[in-house]
């Protein structure tokens, strides 16, 4: 009696001693399950980050924001401009974020090497740089000026001998300025400024004698401040504006390029101009 009990007792340790590992086995399963699952949906967020991060995501803009029609900050404090609505437009046919990223002028090239932006878009002109971005083509011819006051006796550049001449530090007029020795040597003194806007408030003071600058953006500067200024018909230099990427981004520039064609093609890139000059100034299949 004693030994079946035994063998009774015996048999019942080992019923729940086999119950026992089998609930382990059971629990690690379990836990070896959650761990996989984890991993897969780690897999899968990093592989849909890196997608998105190959595919741009965003297009990043720098301008300078005292460049009307530009770019600049609208009456609303929200920046707008030419250029900018461009960029708009091309982002959202290129399913990327814009981004309109304000710059100082003159570290535009500190921020496109840092990464900080992805393109220079805000009438940059190509003329003079062609080596140091890579470009698309030229959307918009334009040349830069002198901006006088209407009743100053400047009719000519040979008139601004002896005064006093501002430009926008690191900008095309100033290149073209250094770049004409025999002219900028007859000029009493040759002034640099952060932006037009304050340009045109030295000139409106009579602080300077004139302003170079680009001609697109004295017109209508001219226009909306309802200035007393004119425009001397003898230019300084012709050129031409376009997107500058970083040296060796030729494929955000091909997407950029191939999407400001279809633009034109549709009609898209008149309707921009027409809304800020009033005519199609753009030269994208207009050549």
């Amino acid at each position: 009696m004693k030994k079946r009990l035994l063998s009774a007792v015996m048999a019942s340790a080992m019923v729940l001693s086999l119950a026992a590992c089998g609930g382990a086995k059971t629990e690690t399963t379990a836990a070896e399950t959650s761990a996989e699952s984890k991993e897969e949906t780690t897999a899968a967020d990093t592989s849909a980050a890196e997608e998105t991060k190959t595919a741009g995501g965003t297009l990043i803009v720098g301008f300078d924001q005292d460049f009307p029609p530009m770019g600049f900050v609208g009456d609303d404090g929200e920046y707008t401009g030419f250029d900018l609505d461009l960029a708009k437009e091309v982002a959202k046919r290129l399913g990327l974020e814009y981004k309109a990223q304000p710059i100082a002028w003159d570290s535009k090239d500190m921020e496109l090497e840092s990464g900080n932006i992805d393109c220079i878009w805000n009438g940059f002109t190509i003329t003079g740089r062609e080596d140091d971005y890579t470009w698309t083509e030229p959307y918009m011819a334009n040349k830069q000026v002198f901006i006088v006051a209407n009743d100053s006796d400047i009719k000519s550049q040979a008139d601004l001998a002896g005064k006093n001449v501002e430009v926008q530090a690191d900008s095309s007029a100033e290149t073209a300025l250094k770049e004409n020795p025999d002219l900028t040597n007859t000029f009493g003194q040759l002034l640099t400024t952060a932006d037009y806007n304050t340009a045109f408030m030295d000139l409106e003071q009579g602080a300077v004698d004139a302003v170079a600058m680009d001609v697109i953006v004295a017109g209508y500067q001219i226009k909306q401040r309802n200035a007393d200024f004119k425009i001397l018909d003898d230019s300084l230099s012709e050129e031409e504006y376009g997107v500058g990427f970083k040296k060796g981004n030729t494929e955000l520039r091909d997407k950029v390029q191939a999407t400001l064609e279809e633009m034109a093609a549709d009609g898209t890139l008149a309707k921009i101009s027409d809304e800020w000059f009033g005519e199609d100034v753009t030269t994208i299949g207009n050549k």
